[in-house]
């Protein structure tokens, strides 16, 4: 197929253009480069620099388009609580505006790359799709948004729709790294203290209820997120809306991951407690049979040491 992958110039963008690529369909990115970085797209796959809200900047490319993978967002549930609005602007009113597009050029096919945050404190663990949406953060909040849309354009204009709901995206390919500027994420800034780029890591809450006081969260592979969209793209094909869950169904808390990477860099890594964040939920595990058995999926990088140890390996060889 011809694909088009917005955002495909990020973190687990440019991974799934990767693996889109190694499966024989032809690639099209769009990213506007504002986090993205032009050297992780693949050679030979056309980047149309332009932001998905300005359709008249790519439309002419949506010609002979067969689906399209939504990734161009932002994503940093903390700062959606400061800046509510451009969370709102750029997650679910500039979507709207691509899913224009994509109709009126025909395109049936939409993966959106969602989040475990559209289901804010968990009724229970590990999390089902089937369980109750209610959002802590304003990030979440704005991908909810862009789900309950799907749903009527599934049924109103024939869509055939994924939204992937993963959890904590980490770890690297030999190629590819989480490399944002500036830098939010917990696996990437416990390593750059393990590399001296960083004096300490900053765990924010140690009162939560969770056995060590600290947030529990389910780590999945980017290769293996990469691996659940492209079979969305490959298998669904009839109309409505498919929701999944995918992580590992193992939760890690903040004080867990700091001590695998302790044990995978050989660095003592110091940490400071700090106030807890506000939107962030105590726990989020993943149910994700549903993924498993509507998309043949199964996670090829599970545990938490291969998951650090694959960051470490990528970030030591760009710090050399």
């Amino acid at each position: 197929m011809r694909v088009l992958v917005t955002g495909g110039a990020g973190f687990i963008g440019s991974v799934t253009v990767a693996q889109l690529q190694e499966r024989g369909h032809d690639v099209v990115v769009i990213d506007d480069l504002s986090r993205g970085h032009r050297d992780v797209v693949p050679s030979g796959v056309p980047l149309i620099e332009a932001d998905v809200a300005e359709p008249e900047r790519y439309r002419d490319a949506l010609d002979g388009i067969d689906a399209c993978v939504h990734f161009a967002a932002s994503i940093e549930a903390g700062e959606s609580m400061t800046r509510p609005e451009a969370f709102f602007s750029n997650n679910t009113a500039a979507t709207l505006r691509l899913l224009e597009a994509l109709t009126a050029a025909g395109i049936r096919r939409f993966v959106l790359s969602s989040t475990a945050a559209v289901y804010g404190d968990p009724v229970r663990i590990p999390i089902a799709e089937d369980d109750p949406t209610v959002p802590t953060n304003a990030y979440g909040a704005s991908k909810l948004l862009i789900e309950g849309a799907l749903q009527w354009l599934a049924q109103l204009r024939s869509m055939s729709c994924v939204a992937l709901r993963y959890f904590n995206a980490a770890g690297a390919t030999p190629e590819r790294g989480e490399d944002h500027d500036p830098e939010s994420h917990l696996i990437p800034l416990i390593l750059q203290v393990a590399a001296g780029r960083r004096d300490d890591i900053a765990i924010y809450g140690t009162d939560y209820d969770t056995p060590d006081g600290t947030c529990v969260r389910d780590y999945i592979h980017v290769s293996d997120l990469a691996d659940a969209h492209v079979r969305a793209v490959e298998q669904v094909g009839e109309p409505g809306l498919l929701v999944c869950n995918l992580g590992n169904g193992d939760g890690f808390s903040v004080r867990d991951v700091i001590e695998v990477a302790r044990q995978v860099t050989g660095h003592p890594i110091p940490a400071r407690e700090a106030p807890r964040r506000p939107g962030d939920p105590a726990v989020l595990v993943a149910s994700a049979e549903r993924a498993r058995e509507r998309l043949g999926w199964k996670p090829q990088h599970p545990g938490l040491a291969d998951i650090v140890a694959s960051a470490w390996e990528w970030h030591r060889t760009r710090w050399a």
